[in-house]
């Protein structure tokens, strides 16, 4: 380790970075809009090669580029992937704070490069300032992130490179951190190596976490209706069949209703289709408020939807059932009227098909006693 060259380190840094931010762009290129900050997670591994690049030069270009540029790029590349995991996970980020922490730094870096200069006060005040950085991250984290693989990834990761950073702080008050960068020295080789190990973490972590959300809404899409964002017709239907294996073994089956949106055609016909489906969207959000957490709605076809109820008799099945009659005559310009067959388990011998013939019969018996009632078969 002694034998290696600061430089070669420090270049092997920059070409991991080039590598991600290929990987990135390419990834903010063909993956939905709907995926927050891979645009800035794109845009930070560039920063940092340009970081690198500018700490390779030392000796070769203007301190002003290699020490003050290339620690403030360093410093921006890490507020700018701070960025994009806030949007990421939905949450705006308060450039007037950093901003000030950028102008403020520069500064600082300015004085301790050319009035006062100080290899170890300068190193230090940088080990302060990233170490900052990635506690706000990884506290910011901590609150708002899931506990997938990536995010708890990205979590060590930075807690780690917190840490290196905190004994590279302390080895300076000691007096053990050296007196340049460059020197081929075993403690500065395996600080360089720990950039170079957080630079490739960090940006995998960030592949990680944007792959695992696109995978999350392509299971969305693959079993939710994409204007209602009901379940569609095929997951329901699953739904159901794992309900009815369930209830097999424990012995208490479900109620399934079969709701119908009354005079539906009139609505497309009169008013058009876009306010049809808004009238399907709302119709879909207030059933949602009207059912518990373990209840499934699902569009069956066109203004048909399915509601499976786990574990409800027929009493409390017609009491969810009055609840949405309810939720749908509030007085809402969208508001509608709605037949509802509704059927529940009789017994382990009880197939899905036979419950959802009987839910159809009742739905036609309420269509043709009136409409704007729940009939039971």
């Amino acid at each position: 380790m002694t034998n290696l060259d600061p430089r070669s380190m420090i270049a092997m840094a920059g070409f991991m970075s080039a590598v991600m931010a290929v990987v990135m762009l390419f990834m903010r290129r063909h993956y939905p809009p709907s995926i927050r900050g891979v645009g800035a997670w794109a845009v930070a591994p560039l920063l940092w090669l340009v970081s690198t690049a500018l700490f390779g030069a030392r000796g070769f270009v203007p301190a002003w580029l290699s020490l003050v540029v290339a620690n403030q790029l360093l410093v921006l590349g890490s507020l700018i992937y701070y960025m994009g995991t806030r949007h990421f996970l939905g949450h705006a980020f308060d450039w007037r704070f950093w901003g000030w922490v950028m102008a403020g730094s520069t500064a600082v870096f300015v004085v301790l490069t050319y009035a006062y200069p100080s290899y170890s006060m300068r190193v230090g005040f940088f080990a302060v300032l990233m170490g900052s950085i990635y506690a706000a991250q990884l506290r910011f984290m901590l609150q708002h992130g899931d506990r997938s693989f990536p995010v708890r990834l990205v979590e060590v990761v930075l807690a780690a490179h917190t840490l290196i950073l905190a004994v590279r702080l302390i080895s300076l008050v000691i007096g053990k951190g050296g007196s340049d960068l460059m020197e081929p020295s075993l403690f500065q080789s395996l600080y360089i190596g720990a950039y170079v190990l957080m630079v490739l973490m960090l940006s995998i972590g960030a592949v990680l976490m944007a792959t695992d959300r696109l995978r999350t809404e392509l299971e969305h899409l693959a079993t939710h209706d994409s204007l209602t964002n009901t379940l569609n017709r095929r997951a329901l239907l699953e739904c159901c069949e794992d309900e009815l294996e369930r209830a097999r073994r424990y012995g208490q089956g479900p109620a399934i209703m079969m709701v119908d949106l009354d005079n539906f055609k009139a609505v497309n016909d009169t008013r058009g289709h876009q306010h049809g489906d808004a009238v399907l969207v709302h119709f879909a959000e207030r059933t949602r408020q009207a059912l518990r957490r373990a209840d499934r709605l699902g569009r069956y076809g066109g203004e048909e939807f399915l509601v499976l109820l786990p574990g409800s008799d027929s009493g409390a099945a017609q009491v969810v059932a009055e609840r949405i009659h309810a939720a749908l005559a509030t007085g809402h310009a969208l508001d509608c009227e709605v037949s509802i067959g509704l059927t529940s388990w009789t017994g382990p011998h009880e197939t899905l098909d036979a419950m959802l013939a009987r839910a159809d019969a009742a739905l036609y018996r309420a269509k043709h006693e009136g409409r704007n009632r729940t009939v039971v078969e």
